[in-house]
């Protein structure tokens, strides 16, 4: 070999060198393509791997993009122009548009004696398998980044409302009303549809929706949960739906809504009746089509969210009123389930006093063991218009006064007064303390508004249940300082 090695041009055969043969087998045995171009990108030469590569066909003198890609014209990107433009090495990966694989591909220039560029030798590679392999991983970065995010957006979702939820994790009772509960919630659970859950403030509705949830094929998914009555109208389409950033005053960054986060999963709807008209037409979209868009933005998003909403109202009353649209009230209404009010399942109470003195036992660092029998007959005899969640809260209070191992109500003020219709049972047993007739009044018309939904006038009111005008039973809920839990 001579000691200094000798520049090729486009002018030299390299049939003039007679270590030619040495070379091309040299050449011809890299596992890269090699070919040699003139300054018109026609291939003056090809090593054994083109020819594998491009079986069948004559290469020399043809393009190399029509060789290799069919195409009419360079790439625009094209490294070997960019090699013949100023000399230097270039290199690119791209996929090829008739196998679909991807290459890699390094134009070296070769320079006369003159410095001018007279031929590029092109090196090409194939690197599918690397290619794939990194696609598959930057796809799976991707999915683990959007997880991560939708995991810390639903962390801060659930620290917001953990405050607000239950204090137990299953249904406590063993009355038929509450077995009847569980029957349904067992034979809707397996499916994918919509559940209206009725029943009065306190009863436990959303309770039944994490049953559901909790009991179905999505259990392992996200339960995401809004109250429609605790927001502002302005501001129940955000929530839902989400907004991108500068949508309206305060939206400082895109945030995603209800419908995104429990993509996959379950999404809980309490008093679904508060819900503005303008938002029903909405949800009637997501629920036919499972679209939506953010507020201020144009991109249409999809959910597959099972939709269980609940409501203390006569959703088929405000159908007939026209506060509640009757297309969206058919779609909800495929299951409905009504869960009965504490005092329609009084047997269930010594249960639930049971499980909420274990509750606030670890709570408040108590012992307390036991209740007397006057007391419990109490709790059972009340008409309780705040429900299970009333009850929690009387036994909670009753925790905090009481001292020792017995359970005392005799400090709780007189919330605990018994039902309108068992006051003449309660004289009977031997009750003490009779009641004035204000607060026999107060309670009969609480009793019955919990009956009517807090509903005054209508065929369904709860004034013409007491035979009252409703504007004087106005006046009496006004005086008698009754307000709805």
């Amino acid at each position: 070999m001579p000691q200094k090695q000798k520049k090729i041009h486009s002018s030299v055969d390299l049939s003039f060198y007679k270590e030619q043969e040495i070379m091309e087998r040299i050449l011809s045995a890299f596992d890269s393509g090699l070919v040699l171009l003139d300054p018109e990108l026609n291939v003056v030469w090809a090593n054994e791997m083109i020819w594998k590569m491009f079986p069948g066909q004559d290469l020399y003198g043809k393009k190399c993009y029509v060789i290799a890609e069919n195409r009419t014209s360079p790439c625009d990107d094209c490294q070997s122009i960019e090699a013949f433009r100023d000399g230097k090495i270039h290199d690119r990966e791209f996929q090829n548009k008739l196998s679909k694989r991807w290459h890699h591909v390094i134009a070296f220039p070769i320079i006369d004696e003159q410095g001018r560029v007279v031929n590029v030798l092109e090196s090409t590679t194939d690197i599918d398998d690397r290619k794939q392999t990194e696609i598959s991983l930057k796809e799976a970065l991707k999915k683990i980044k959007a997880l991560k995010k939708r995991l810390e957006e639903e962390n801060i979702y659930l620290k917001s409302t953990l405050r607000d939820a239950l204090h137990f994790s299953d249904i406590i009772g063993s009355s038929s009303a509450l077995k009847y509960v569980l029957t349904r919630i067992e034979q809707v659970s397996e499916t994918d549809s919509s559940v209206l859950i009725l029943g009065e403030t306190g009863v436990g509705k959303e309770l039944v929706a994490r049953a559901i949830h909790d009991n179905s094929p999505r259990s392992k998914q996200s339960f995401i949960s809004l109250n429609c009555a605790a927001l502002q109208p302005a501001l129940i389409e955000s929530e839902l739906f989400g907004h991108e950033r500068g949508a309206f005053t305060g939206a400082q960054q895109r945030r995603k809504g209800r419908f995104e986060l429990a993509d996959g999963g379950t999404l809980f709807l309490d008093e679904i009746g508060e819900l503005p008209q303008e938002i029903q037409v909405k949800l009637l979209r997501v629920l036919q089509e499972g679209k939506y868009e953010r507020v201020g933005g144009s991109r249409t998003l999809e959910s597959d969210a099972r939709i269980i909403v609940a409501t203390n109202r006569n959703l088929d009353r405000e159908v007939v009123e026209g506060n509640f649209r009757s297309d969206l009230f058919y779609r909800l209404n495929v299951f409905p389930i009504t869960v009965p009010p504490l005092r329609k399942r009084v047997e269930d109470i010594p249960l639930l006093v049971d499980h909420f003195v274990q509750l606030f036992n670890k709570k408040l660092s108590k012992h307390v063991e036991a209740i007397s029998k006057p007391d419990m007959e109490k709790l059972q005899r009340y008409c309780w218009p705040g429900n299970v969640r009333e009850l929690q809260n009387i036994i909670e209070r009753a925790m905090i006064i009481s001292q020792g191992t017995k359970l005392s109500l005799q400090d709780i003020p007189s919330l605990l007064t018994p039902h309108a219709d068992n006051s003449r049972q309660s004289s009977q047993q031997g009750d003490k303390k009779l009641l004035s007739l204000e607060e026999v009044e107060r309670h009969h018309i609480q009793c019955a508004l919990e009956e009517t939904g807090w509903q005054i006038s209508g065929l369904q009111g709860a004034a013409r249940i007491l035979k009252m005008n409703p504007s004087t039973l106005r006046s009496r809920i006004k005086k008698l300082g009754i307000r709805r839990p």
